[in-house]
């Protein structure tokens, strides 16, 4: 059984010879469109969701089984009070949440949502644009959104959202790496850089299968890109309040809330471009031509990004919130070393196979034993973390890694220095109170 999944397939890239003006306009409309209604649903089916998964009705007031909650949230924050601090930068303070949902409705311009069908007697790709590197069009608008967290943290001139807006930078340049390495794999597979010739390339395998340690690792990354639950640092409720968007009120915390929603879908869009095939329909309906071309393809790609909008709904009701120095050992001492030597096997495979013919059984076998014995080594040569000393055991001086902590189980706390002059001055106050009444009863 000779390699013939990873001989470079006949691509049948989307055909934008009989486009006009007018089919690109109704296709930028009908993105937005699309977008805003999928957030609508994406706020009920998140709240029914997690209501059903933490056993509580959820949203089930305005509207039959709270299908109109999000109408009502949105209206809210049209007409809520608007207010910023009086040391805010203005300009910058009112142009970071027009930078973050830009950003966010600029990545579906090159997503293909299905095959070329006929608009108006037109032959057009149900796509709005592509180019040979669109998939580095989407890491660089993806990169760009962070302006908008990173200005509106900064011109708000507040300690809190600054905090958040520093956190999601690093946020954001720790995972993009670890997700950008585990996207060469499918270039590099796919030859091309260019998204419906990737979706082409897919016609038979998936790369989410072919490439799994890459589809994980991707993933993982977008979870945190996204800042969704436990990855959800730069908006920690429990320590900056809500990070970068503190300062906010009104529509302007609505385009940051919009955006978070819209950012969802765009990794979830990307995820079924690059690992799940696309709009192409899943096996074994993908042998029937009709479910496989035409309209159909909107609906495969609708079902494949809903797919991955519940496992991040899932997510976020089954996980705890990281640490935020576990957050960037899981980034940078774990995803980007796995997701590095997952390219360098990768790309030994294509070249392998450019020069020699290997059955199907051991090129998979040595690529699995290979990586499981990178696993093993990193996992050998990672040094674990030292082994606490009890609390009973441990000096108690009131301080731990330079703050305040209080005593645990089994420690004494420490006298307190003003405690004695505390005590001596409520004495001296008592019996100065006290002498008066002495005299007077005598």
């Amino acid at each position: 059984m000779t390699l013939a999944p990873f001989a470079v397939p006949e691509y049948t890239a989307a055909d934008f010879s009989q486009e006009t003006w007018w089919l690109s306009l109704i296709k930028a409309v009908f993105i937005i469109v699309f977008l805003i209604a999928n957030v609508l649903l994406a706020l009920w089916v998140e709240r029914r969701g997690l209501g059903r998964m933490q056993t509580r009705p959820g949203p089930n007031v305005a509207g039959p089984l709270g299908l109109f909650q999000a109408f009502a949230d949105a209206g809210k924050l049209l007409f809520k009070e608007d207010m910023w601090t009086r040391r805010a930068e203005r300009f910058l303070y009112f142009l970071a949440p027009a930078i973050a949902a830009f950003a966010a409705f600029s990545v579906y311009a090159v997503i293909p949502m299905g095959p070329n069908v006929s608009i108006f007697g037109h032959s057009t790709p149900l796509q709005l644009a592509d180019m040979p590197v669109a998939s580095l069009y989407i890491l660089a608008i993806a990169s760009l959104g962070l302006y908008g967290i990173v200005l509106g943290g900064w011109s708000t001139r507040s300690t809190l959202p600054l905090y958040g807006a520093v956190r999601s930078s690093a946020q954001v340049i720790s995972y993009e790496l670890a997700m950008g390495l585990s996207l060469v794999s499918v270039f590099l597979m796919s030859g091309t850089m260019s998204t419906s010739q990737i979706v082409a390339a897919q016609g038979q395998f998936w790369w989410a299968f072919t490439l799994f340690p890459a589809f994980v690792i991707y993933c993982i990354s977008a979870t945190g890109e996204v800042n969704r639950l436990p990855f959800d640092l730069p908006e920690a409720e429990g320590e900056i309040v809500a990070g970068h968007m503190t300062e906010y009120s009104s529509m302007k915390f609505g385009w940051y809330y919009l955006s978070e929603y819209v950012n969802m879908l765009n990794v979830s869009a990307v995820a079924t471009t690059m690992f799940f095939g696309g709009w192409h329909a899943p096996w074994p309906l993908s042998h029937v031509e009709f479910l496989n071309s035409g309209w159909w393809g909107m609906l495969w790609f609708f079902l494949k990004i809903w797919f991955f909008m519940f496992l991040l709904i899932w997510t976020r009701a089954t996980l705890l919130r990281f640490r935020y120095d576990q957050f960037m050992n899981l980034g940078w001492k774990r995803l980007m070393p796995i997701a590095l030597g997952w390219l360098v096997l990768v790309a030994l495979v294509r070249g392998v196979t450019q020069f020699v013919q290997l059955s199907t059984p051991v090129l998979f076998g040595s690529v699995g034993v290979l990586f499981l014995v990178a696993l093993v080594i990193i996992w050998v040569t990672d040094k674990p973390e030292p082994e606490p000393i009890p609390a009973s055991e441990r000096e108690y001086t009131g301080f731990e890694d330079g703050f305040p902590v209080p005593p645990l189980p089994g420690q004494t706390p420490v006298a307190s220095p003003r405690a004695r002059t505390t005590i001596e001055g409520t004495l001296a106050t008592a019996s100065a109170i006290d002498s008066p009444k002495e005299a007077t009863d005598e």
